[in-house]
This record gives C-alpha cells, sequence and structure tokens, in this order.
C-alpha cells in the first residue's frame, strides 16, 4: 500500500518554488518509520555486540546529548543558553525514548538549529556590505579559536557579537592575503550564499545519520552509523577503487580535514597535503576557479575533490583554524590507487661512521599491509603479498651484502592482519605474534606455527604517529620478542578491531574486538613505544587514538608463551647517549628540532588578533622565526643564509654564491618534510650499527616462558 508521505525528493522541489516563504510556512524536516525502527534495532545491536559491553543509560544519553549538540554547533554560534535550557529536558531522556525509536528529540533540535541558521546567513547576507565597512581593524580584540573552551552564549546579543568577530576575521584574512578590497565582500556573500543554497539540500536521512552516529561514537570512535549513502562511500575507500586524490577526509567544525593520506596514492606522491590540513576551497583544472567550501557537507566537499584518471584538482588548504591567511594551493593530479604503488620498496643507505668505516644498509619501506585477496582465494601461486614483497626484497639485500635491515614502517595505516603475522614470521623462528580478546573475553592467538628459516640479522624498525593496527602489531611483536629496535615516535595507537553489521536502514560498523602484543599489552591508546624516540611534527593532541573522543583505553592482559632473542635493555642506555651526541652535533637534525619547537608555539594559541598590525606582528614574527631556523641550518652546512623564505638569494651575495647554491636544489631550499624523513632514516641505520657494535644479549629466553619487559 503505497504511503501518503511526502518523499524528500518532493519536499525539495515544493522548497524550491516556495523559496523565502519557508520560514514562515514553518518548514521542518521529520523522521520516517524506518529510521525509528532502525534506532531501535541499532541499540539492540550495540549493546549486544560492541567490545565494552555498556548499557545505553542515562549516563550514555547524557553523553549522547551532549555530543549531538556539538555535531550540530561545534562553535557555539547559533545556540544560545535559552535554546540549551529548553533543550535539556531530553538530557537523560534519549536512552528511553530511543528504545521506543522516537526521534523527537534530534529532529525537535536539528529544526530549531536548521532555522537559526538560515536566519543568520539570510541577515549576514543583507548585511554584509554595510558591515564590512564599519569594521575597525585597528581596534585591540581577539577571536576564540578554541572553542573547547567556549561556553554556550547567554543571548541573542553575544552570539551576534561572536558572527561580528567572525565575519571580521574573515575579512582581516582576505586583507592579509592581498585579497582586493573590492572583492572582499562578493568572496564573503558567495562564501554565504553558497550555504544559504545548501540548507534546503538537507533531507531526514542526513538528520538521522548525525544523530545515530553521535550516539555510537560514544561507545568507542571507531563505531559508526552509515547512511546508505555513507555506506557506498565507506565501501568505495575500502577497496581503493575509487579514481581520485587518495586521502581520508572528515568534517571537523566547518572544515573538510585530512586525517591521512593512503599510502602511495595520488596526494601523498604530491608531498605537500598533510594530515591536519584542512580544505578550504576546491578548484578543477590548472585554472579553473577554486569554488569555496567551508561549511559544505562531507559528501559535497568528496564529490567535487573526486574525479576522472588523469586530471587535475587544485585543493586550497590552511594549517589549522582561523589561520585562513596562512594558505596555500596544492595541485594534485587524480589517479586510481593501485596495488603494485602501494608494495614493499628497497634501498641501500650508505655512510660512514667516526673511524671512516663506510657501513651499507638495507632499507625495506612498506606503505601498507596488502593482500591480493582474490588471486589468493583463486589459488592463483603467484598473488601478491607484503610477506611474500618483503621475503624476495630481503633476499636481493643479503645477495648485496648489507649488514643490517631496516623495516620502514612510517605513515603505515596498517591493512591485512594476516600479513602483519606472516610478516613478523620472516624475523623469527616460531611463536605467536598477535593475541586477540571478544567482548567475551575469549582470547585466541595468532602467529607462526612451524618452525622455518628466518632473517636473524641486526634489524631496526621505523614508526611514527601514523604507524597503526597491523604496523603496531609488527612493530610490538618485535620488540617483544627483542628482535629489533624500534626507532620513532609513539605509534597512533588503534588496538581494535571492526565488522559491519546491516541495519534496517544504512550499516553499523562495530568494534567487537580489541589487539593485544604477545607481552599481553594492548595497542589501544598507548600504541608502541619506541626504544629511541625521535621528533614528531605531528601534535599527538590532534593526531592519534589518544586525540580521539571516547578512545577504548589501554589494559593487559596474560603474556603468550614466547623466545626473546636478545635482551636491547643492557645497550638502550648507552645507544640513546651516542644517538643525542650526533643528534646535538647534526644540522638537520636539529633543524627538524627546531621546527617541532616552532609547530608546538603555533599550536598554543587560542585567539587571534583581530587588529590587523597585530595580525601582521603574529605572521611577520612566524615567518622571522621560519627564516631564522632556516638559516641556522645553512650556516652550519657552509651555505650562503638567505634574505627570505621565498628561495631568492640575497641580492648582496656574489654570483658564485648563487651559481654554488643552484647546483644543489634540494639545500637551496628550506627542507622539505621528505628531507627531514632522510634525516632520521640515515639516522635510524646509524642507531643500527651502534647496537651491531654493542652486541647486546643474545638467547636469554629460549626457555619458553611467558616473556615480558
Amino acid at each position: 500500500m503505497s504511503k501518503s508521505r511526502i518523499s524528500p525528493l518532493s519536499l525539495r522541489v515544493v522548497l524550491g518554488l516556495v523559496g523565502a516563504l519557508l520560514p514562515a510556512l514553518g518548514f521542518a524536516l521529520a523522521p520516517s518509520p524506518d529510521q525509528g525502527d532502525t534506532l531501535k534495532e541499532l541499540i539492540d545491536v550495540i549493546e549486544d555486540r560492541h567490545y565494552a559491553s555498556r548499557r545505553y543509560d542515562d549516563g550514555l544519553s547524557a553523553q549522547h546529548f551532549a555530543a549531538y549538540l556539538d555535531a550540530l554547533d561545534p562553535q557555539r554560534m547559533f545556540f544560545d543558553a535559552g535554546d540549551i535550557s529548553e533543550f535539556n529536558q531530553w538530557r537523560l531522556e534519549l536512552d528511553n525514548v530511543g528504545r521506543r525509536g522516537n526521534l523527537d528529540p534530534a529532529f525537535t533540535i536539528f529544526n530549531r538549529y536548521h532555522a537559526k541558521l538560515r536566519q543568520r546567513l539570510e541577515k549576514i547576507i543583507e548585511t554584509l556590505p554595510a558591515t564590512l565597512e564599519e569594521f575597525d581593524y585597528e581596534v585591540d580584540e581577539y577571536l576564540v579559536i578554541d572553542h573547547s573552551v567556549m561556553p554556550w552564549a547567554p543571548d541573542a546579543t553575544e552570539l551576534d557579537d561572536r558572527w561580528r568577530k567572525r565575519l571580521k576575521n574573515q575579512a582581516l584574512s582576505l586583507i592579509l592575503a592581498d585579497k582586493a578590497t573590492d572583492e572582499i565582500p562578493e568572496t564573503l556573500t558567495q562564501r554565504y550564499e553558497n550555504q544559504l543554497n545548501r540548507l534546503d539540500q538537507y533531507n531526514a536521512q542526513d538528520v538521522f545519520q548525525i544523530y545515530a552516529n553521535t550516539l555510537a561514537e560514544q561507545y568507542d570512535p571507531h563505531t559508526n552509523y552509515f547512511s546508505p549513502r555513507r555506506a557506498e562511500n565507506f565501501d568505495i575507500n575500502m577497496s581503493l577503487s575509487f579514481e581520485g586524490i587518495g586521502a581520508m577526509l572528515q568534517i571537523d567544525d566547518e572544515y573538510a580535514k585530512v586525517t591521512r593520506l593512503i599510502p602511495a596514492g595520488p596526494a601523498d606522491k604530491q608531498g605537500q597535503l598533510r594530515p591536519s590540513d584542512l580544505i578550504i576551497g576546491v578548484g578543477q583544472g590548472e585554472s579553473g576557479p577554486i569554488e569555496n567550501v567551508v561549511g559544505w557537507r562531507l559528501d559535497e566537499v568528496v564529490d567535487l575533490i573526486r574525479g576522472p584518471r588523469d586530471t587535475l584538482v587544485r585543493l586550497e588548504v590552511i594549517p589549522g583554524k582561523g589561520k585562513t591567511d596562512q594558505r596555500r594551493v596544492v595541485p594534485i593530479r587524480r589517479n586510481e590507487v593501485k596495488l603494485e604503488e602501494q608494495a614493499a620498496q628497497k634501498e641501500v643507505i650508505e655512510f660512514t661512521d667516526e673511524d671512516d668505516q663506510v657501513h651499507r644498509i638495507g632499507v625495506i619501506d612498506i606503505p601498507a599491509f596488502y593482500l591480493d585477496f582474490e588471486a589468493y582465494r583463486n589459488g592463483n601461486k603467484n598473488y601478491r603479498s607484503t610477506t611474500r614483497d618483503v621475503q624476495r626484497l630481503i633476499d636481493e639485500l643479503v645477495a648485496e651484502g648489507v649488514e643490517g635491515l631496516v623495516i620502514d614502517l612510517r605513515d603505515n595505516g596498517g591493512g591485512s592482519l594476516q600479513e602483519a603475522n606472516q610478516l613478523t614470521g620472516l624475523f623469527i623462528e616460531y611463536g605467536p605474534t598477535v593475541q586477540i580478546r571478544s567482548s567475551e573475553s575469549r582470547v585466541w592467538r595468532d602467529g607462526k606455527r612451524r618452525k622455518s628459516n628466518y632473517y636473524d640479522g641486526p634489524l631496526a624498525v621505523m614508526i611514527n604517529r601514523l604507524s597503526a593496527s597491523a604496523s603496531e602489531i609488527f612493530a610490538g611483536a618485535i620488540q617483544d620478542y627483542g628482535r629489533g629496535i624500534i626507532v620513532g615516535e609513539q605509534s597512533f595507537g588503534k588496538g581494535t578491531v571492526q565488522s559491519l553489521v546491516a541495519l534496517q536502514e544504512g550499516q553499523l560498523k562495530i568494534t567487537e574486538s580489541k589487539f593485544y602484543r604477545i607481552s599481553g599489552e594492548s595497542t589501544q591508546h598507548r600504541g608502541v613505544l619506541p626504544d629511541i624516540l625521535f621528533p614528531s611534527l605531528f601534535d599527538p593532541t590532534q593526531i592519534g587514538e589518544s586525540a580521539l573522543d571516547n578512545a577504548l583505553a589501554w589494559d593487559q592482559i596474560a603474556p603468550a608463551r614466547f623466545n626473546r632473542y636478545n635482551d636491547y635493555r643492557s645497550i638502550l642506555p648507552t645507544l640513546t647517549r651516542l644517538h643525542q651526541k650526533r643528534a646535538a652535533n647534526d644540522p638537520d637534525y636539529l633543524y627538524l628540532e627546531d621546527r617541532v619547537a616552532m609547530a608546538q608555539e603555533a599550536r598554543e594559541i587560542t585567539a587571534l588578533p583581530l587588529m590587523q598590525s597585530g595580525r601582521l606582528a603574529m605572521r611577520d614574527g612566524q615567518e622571522e622565526k621560519a627564516l631564522e631556523i632556516e638559516n641556522k641550518r645553512r650556516v652550519a652546512k657552509g651555505l650562503e643564509p638567505l634574505a627570505s623564505l621565498d628561495g631568492d638569494e640575497d641580492d648582496t651575495a656574489s654570483e658564485q654564491d648563487k651559481e654554488e647554491s643552484a647546483r644543489d636544489e634540494e639545500e637551496a631550499e628550506p627542507a622539505s618534510a621528505e628531507q627531514d624523513a632522510d634525516v632520521l632514516l640515515m639516522e635510524t641505520g646509524r642507531i643500527l650499527v651502534d647496537a651491531m657494535t654493542l652486541r647486546p644479549d643474545t638467547d636469554i629466553a629460549r626457555r619458553g616462558t611467558p616473556g615480558a619487559y
């Protein structure tokens, strides 16, 4: 029997016809019966199957309530204290109404947000030219950019002032970015008109997705509800079969934030886009206009970035919220992410020690833990996998006479658990590699079950903050077995396992198990702690499991029985001392440390000056600091200092100096992230040689007893 409800498509047609009459007509979105049933099903599944075994009770209802408000109004720009007081009637009731499939609180709150957003955008557009003319950029005032300290506005007057400062900051950023004065009103008007036009694209599915997902994420950040459309995009991302730039995005306030680059994807190869960058504009081709995407829905931004293979997309990005005067344009040529491009690669690095002895170290870079599942299932004996490729590369490097191996897992976000286990088996005789505990507290172990040949030479493993999941299992196992030195940064800390559950409408990705090392320690939240620590350009408060809300805690279970091959504890103090001595005299390493310190200073900024002279002083100070640390590096390496960071040499420099600097472009320009990586790779090779020279105690735990540090 047909239903009399108006479909979302019909509603959008009506919206397009009545336009400005919508507020008067009292338009509001409403849930469908299917969504109510889906909510009840989601609650049942998540309570029954989630690893945390947590009930959706009053405490969780309060968390869900706060998270939903924060999802709609993260910057505290729409709701005031009066709205929050009214909504508080549902704070401890969402669990009760949810079990009945009642979505009235979700849609009532959303419709209030929708109406306030429309009203605000219309007012800004109507008064924008006059408002811009009234701005006084010599007034000493600030815009708060740390919204974690922002309370709900007490009244509409405070909301008006927050919007005034926000608009003033946007205008000032355009001024400092050398935007023509007469173009600023047009630019900002277009930005807000775009947001107003997109308001009418909201439908009931969007509202339900936000509400259901904020509930799911209270259990842990990797438990998510996917609407039918979002589920389709998730499948595309998992298969890596789409043609695009190879970047994972999420919404952060009104921005699309880069959370991860797919190894060997177009963005990763291009090298200028970084995790935590915020995308503010997207342009097509070499010269197409850049469309402002601030405030857009994530699926709309993704659709704009995706495109046919071998076409160019230009992303306008900023390094952080409020820093729109520090924008840059990153051109990326779209392509398909291929298994071949994610395959492990080898190289040999050479360096001379203090005794003038040359050392050759083999390096195997593993971007991801991959496995050609289709070929594997079909019985193809030549299927591609991480373990097969690495085994071949080890044989080749050993034949080339390298003294030891470095396995580079930096930026490796994981992949096949099977491959993480089998790869560990290339470096141990036999034994477990990982423990997995289910929500029912059952523990099972996986690993190398039969004795066989393995690489028993010197080994180091490099990790950084973006090394996650399967990377952490491998690095943790190598560390527990004492098979090698772990060098780099504290890893990501994702130690959970998810599965997909089909719901009446959409899908639920739910955390059902947890990874543990053979030592009994979880990789969850804490990750793997390196034996030798390197400086990190990643902010651990922004990147990593510990930076995510509601992340499951670190804990321990009983250790497995395993053999430890070496006891590096006896030589770690000496290794650390030798490393620090070299680092203190390495211009490139010191440059990296200076950049880390500078980045930390920038992250501590919680408010931006809205006085033009103050803003210029802030920007000039940052540029002067960057120039100072670059020239410190150059002088230490015997190069001429730069007059500025735009790549131009000082006019007073001799022509001979210019020619000598120009011979090596890498040295003539400020060091890139790739150069930093080379510095750390070379230092890892030196640390490995130190370990080989010091020779740690071996065969200390061949009795098969439970191992532990």
